[in-house]
């Protein structure tokens, strides 16, 4: 049985204690945070030895596991380490906060014998799958175009509990870092590697609280002639659904939490999402103790996770490209 430990105990590590709790062939055995309240916190949740360094943690639990949760500057640089050691990573979202970063988690993950999975859960949800399969089986033709948004509410206070969301330093960016990168990963993944794009990034609402952005939107060449285009928004009043809209030959594909597909000859159909479970918020989505049982039980096979450090570098690419439009001469933003 494998051995877990998680490096991180914020908010999103609530997912993985969750799922790793669900699983018969994992075991946590250790947690670690630089934050005394939440190290503290997790030990008394979970019953595992806690650390305030992780390398103590690796040396001392030797898991064949580690879950990174932490903040985005430090991806990279524990991912790497762990996987120098031979350590297994479920990292979160994004593969790192630079580009440079992100280059340098790619080559260790190429010369590591581990594995590395990156936390894109939203692939695993079922009308995404099902998006996925009518597109593959060529029966939808060509695909056309698309479109999607990410309407959201962010306050100053999301911000004011944890700065480093709101930093260039910390987060790598803003709302594209944090939030509709998921939204641009599911873009590229469906219809097409992006081969080029046109956008602006800017800060809307929260400019006395944030140096990132809070608004984006782009438009998109993909590498199969498929054009779309993107807006997202931390400005809006409510978290309204993530929307994606794909147009083919003979059908038109819209995910709205279900996905309704509507064919050329007036017939249609709707997959409906699972229901969301108990342990963490709606827009995580629903699917992360699935990515993370699913990664759990290709260990034994060879190869490395379809959701890797190459794939992960894709969404990371694209972001970086627009801040490189969006605030040109600034190394910090576009690095």
């Amino acid at each position: 049985m494998p051995k877990a430990a998680i490096i991180g105990c914020g908010d999103v590590s609530i997912v993985h204690f969750d799922a790793l709790a669900g699983m018969d062939d994992a075991e946590l055995v250790a947690v670690c945070d630089t934050d005394p309240e939440r190290r503290a916190t997790a030990q008394a949740a979970h019953g595992v030895p806690a650390f305030e360094d992780y390398r103590d943690m690796l040396e001392a639990a030797a898991p064949d596991v580690v879950h990174i949760t932490t903040p985005h500057h430090e991806h990279a640089a524990i991912a790497i380490d762990c996987l120098r050691r031979g350590i297994h990573v479920v990292l979160e979202k994004p593969l790192a906060h630079t580009l440079a970063e992100g280059e340098r988690l790619l080559a260790a993950a190429a010369e590591s014998t581990a594995r590395i999975g990156l936390c894109f859960q939203n692939r695993y949800n079922a009308p995404v799958q099902e998006m996925r399969r009518l597109l593959d089986s060529g029966g939808l033709g060509n695909v056309l175009g698309a479109s999607a948004t990410v309407m959201w509410h962010r306050d100053a206070d999301y911000y004011l509990s944890r700065p480093w969301r709101g930093s260039w330093g910390g987060g790598g960016g803003g709302l594209m870092m944090n939030q509709a990168i998921h939204t641009v990963d599911l873009l590229q993944w469906l219809v097409g590697d992006i081969v080029s794009l046109s956008g602006s990034a800017s800060t809307r609402a929260l400019a006395e609280a944030i140096e990132v952005e809070d608004t984006a939107e782009f438009a998109a060449l993909h590498s199969n002639g498929a054009r779309s285009v993107f807006y997202a928004t931390l400005a809006n009043a409510v978290n309204a659904p993530v929307t994606l809209d794909i147009s083919t030959e003979t059908a038109a594909l819209s995910l709205r939490g279900d996905l309704t597909v509507t064919y050329a000859d007036g017939r249609s159909e709707v997959v409906r999402e699972r229901a969301i479970g108990s342990g963490g918020r709606s827009y995580w989505g629903v699917s992360h103790a699935l990515l993370i049982a699913d990664f759990y039980a290709g260990l034994a096979q060879p190869g490395p996770f379809w959701i890797d450090a190459a794939e992960g570098a894709k969404s990371l690419r694209i972001v970086k490209e627009l801040y490189r439009q969006s605030y040109p001469g600034s190394e910090a933003k576009v690095s």
